[in-house]
């Protein structure tokens, strides 16, 4: 991933640790709220985007980081979009769990 990517990516990860919202963060179709947001940036030619989650108690978790490689249309891709459901219930699971 460029540099440029990771540095705007990790701002979006600052500000949602000291409680604000970056400019492109927006709520991840599929999730039904805003519990998931994406940072969606484009770099010569190409697509990145960051998926997290500000929504649990102890952490803001990162559940995935890629570059769109399909070439049709702007929905994330299933396999990518299963994979976040995989990590987010794994996270809801460790933030329960730091609860108790």
């Amino acid at each position: 991933m460029p540099d440029d990517v990771q540095d705007e990516f990790g701002y979006a990860l600052h500000q949602a640790q000291i409680g604000g919202k970056h400019a492109k963060a927006k709520p991840l179709k599929g999730f039904g709220s805003a519990a998931v947001l994406e940072v969606v940036e484009r770099y010569d030619g190409d697509t990145y985007r960051a998926v997290y989650t500000v929504r649990l108690v102890h952490a803001i978790y990162v559940r995935h980081c890629f570059k769109k490689k399909s070439g049709r249309g702007i929905q994330t891709p299933k396999p990518d979009m299963e994979l976040i459901r995989r990590r987010m219930a794994a996270a809801k699971e460790k933030d329960d769990a730091i609860k108790n």
